[in-house]
């Protein structure tokens, strides 16, 4: 096999056996990446040589990672997040980047290659931090928000700083720099992406063959990219400001669905080719020395981000989560070293150094994660708050669990006059509802005193409105055993749920989606121009069938065979009873 079939072979073999592994492990399809190229390259397996000729073709990914970030910068969405992007980020590139800058010049560096290290090593990984949120459902809080802001300048931020290492290099005495050439490119851009290109997309699109507006689309990042490198200027800043200028354009969606498959694979070309160029030989020979210098750059990274999140919207609760989510390297600092080491203005056993701990940075954020909810939880560790004390006030029905299904069916009882006494054990959920006038009690229904102090010996009713299936079964054989005079009316999430209901001897259950599910159908069918009368009936005789269907399976519920067979024969029946109506609609319609 020749090696211009192996070569790629290697790297999507790579990509499709570990990426995938890395994710369920929780690392990130990142850390996948870099795995990969550990394993393969010339420290690992050594199945690819040419680490450099590699390289230079993975440098594309990140150019179509950073034009497509410059799709998503529109002015509107910086101006609805000025003060967070901009004051926060700035806040946070300043702190973090002087503070590791003035550390890397203590260590040795030059005061060049410190700042550069400083910024660089400020940047955090948008891949990892989003991914982590998105697992974490923490997208949406205060402490998520702003970090989406600080990263979203960080992006910003990281073009200049691609921009400044190479005129640091021209600086230091390397080749001399161009600054008329650099002007006239980056001015041809910004007209080319003003006017050109919209005329040249929408001539494109006229052509109607999905292949050629793809083909052009590549073309028109390439050729920007070749156009910078020719001023001596950084590719993704061409690919970036045309994306910036193409992002009010009406084809910046399909932009975007064409080049994101070739952006992630060669992204993830380029996270192998650094995993390539790692060296472990000093990993290996040093493995103190680089977890010494880890340890050190995401202790000192989260400290100033705590400091800085209190200049934020973020609050003390999260503020140690804000401070994890960001405390590994990023993805960009792997570009700004390559460009540093290329420019002269690195060492490379600097670069070598730094990228290691910025690859373990990134391994280390989960656990990074952890250990902020855990200072958390010490900071603000408060006393467990005692239940509240209850006057049910001769109330005839208690209500466990006042979340969404609790909260109607009390309201529904105040509104007949009934006295209710409500027990939730969500203490937030609980001062929020007596700010709009309920009377609602902090207790677990779970707890025998509690259900005593709630007069669940002289009420007539409880209704077992917990959603967790586990927490609602122990209420309902707690009340059975100590009340067995109180009628249980139980909210059920599942069928399996309502099985274990019945089998307490509880008999008035509702499914919480049942009814509503049967309603959203009868909509449609209204809609659709059938008569109200026949949805009526339709509906009736499937809440019939499917109530039957149920007291038919119930003796069986725990014979999964039995179970199936019932399950099957009612389906058949229902599915022939929908069919004989199908006919009967038809006939009167013929008529």
């Amino acid at each position: 096999m020749t090696d211009i079939l192996l070569t790629p072979i290697v790297f999507l073999l790579t990509a499709v056996l570990l990426v995938p592994l890395a994710q369920r492990l929780g690392l990130g399809s990142v850390l996948g990446y870099l795995i990969g190229g550990c394993l393969i390259g010339p420290w690992g397996l050594g199945l690819v040589a040419d680490v450099d000729k590699i390289s230079h073709v993975a440098e594309i990914g990140v150019v179509l990672m950073l034009f497509l970030i410059g799709l998503e910068l529109q002015p509107r969405k910086l101006v609805e997040m000025r003060t967070t992007v901009l004051g926060g980020g700035t806040l946070q590139m300043a702190a973090c980047g002087g503070v590791l800058a003035g550390g890397a010049w203590l260590l040795g560096m030059g005061i060049a290659a410190a700042a550069v290290a400083g910024l660089a090593l400020a940047l955090s990984s948008t891949a990892i931090v989003v991914q982590n949120m998105a697992e974490r459902h923490i997208s949406n809080t205060a402490a998520g928000k702003s970090a989406f802001a600080v990263l979203l300048f960080q992006d910003m931020a990281a073009i200049p700083l691609l921009v400044a290492v190479p005129l640091l290099g021209a600086a230091k005495g390397g080749a001399e720099f161009n600054w008329l050439l650099a002007v006239a490119v980056l001015a041809a851009v910004l007209v080319a992406g003003r006017y050109a290109m919209p005329a040249a997309l929408r001539l494109m699109a006229r052509t109607r063959l999905p292949e050629i507006f793809t083909a052009f689309a590549l073309l028109l990042v390439l050729g920007i990219a070749q156009l910078m490198t020719l001023a001596s200027l950084s590719m993704g800043l061409g690919a970036f400001l045309a994306g910036v200028l193409l992002a009010g354009s009406e084809y910046r969606k399909a932009l975007e669905a064409d080049l994101e498959p070739f952006k992630g694979l060669l992204l993830g070309l380029f996270f192998t080719s650094v995993g390539m160029a790692m060296n472990l030989g000093l990993l290996a020979s040093s493995p103190w020395r680089i977890a010494l210098l880890t340890l050190g750059y995401m202790v000192v990274k989260m400290l100033l981000l705590a400091l800085v999140a209190r200049a934020m919207p973020v609050p003390a609760l999260q503020r140690w989560t804000f401070a994890g989510l960001l405390a590994q390297g990023s993805e960009f600092a792997f570009v700004v070293f390559a460009a540093a080491q290329a420019a002269g203005v690195m060492p490379a056993p600097w670069d070598e150094l730094l990228v290691l701990v910025v690859a373990v940075s990134m391994a280390l954020t989960p656990l990074a994660l952890m250990a902020a909810q855990r200072l958390t939880a010490l900071l603000h560790k408060a006393p467990p708050r005692p239940p509240d004390h209850i006057e049910p006030e001769g109330a005839r029905v208690i209500i466990a669990g006042f979340g969404r299904v609790g909260q109607i069916a009390g309201r529904l009882l105040a509104a007949a006059g009934t006295k209710v006494t409500v027990l939730d054990n969500d203490p937030d959920l609980i001062d929020m509802l007596r700010r709009f006038g309920f009377r609602v009690f902090y207790g677990d229904a779970t707890r025998l005193d509690l259900l005593h102090a709630a007069g669940a010996h002289e009420a007539d009713i409880l209704i077992n409105a917990i959603d967790d299936m586990q927490g609602s079964l122990a209420l309902t054989d707690l009340a059975r055993q100590h009340f067995p005079n109180l009628q249980i009316v139980a909210r059920a999430r599942n069928v399996t749920h309502v099985f274990e209901l019945r089998s307490r001897g509880v008999q008035d259950i509702e499914r919480e989606t049942f009814e509503s599910s049967l309603l959203l159908g009868r909509h449609a069918l209204l809609r659709l121009g059938v008569a109200p009368d026949e949805v009526a009936r339709l509906a009736a005789r499937f809440r019939d069938h499917n109530l039957s269907t149920l007291d038919a399976i119930f003796p069986h519920y725990r014979d999964e065979a039995t179970m199936i067979s019932i399950a099957q024969a009612a389906r058949n029946e229902l599915e022939q009873s929908i069919e004989q109506d199908r006919l009967r609609l038809s006939g009167d319609a013929g008529h």
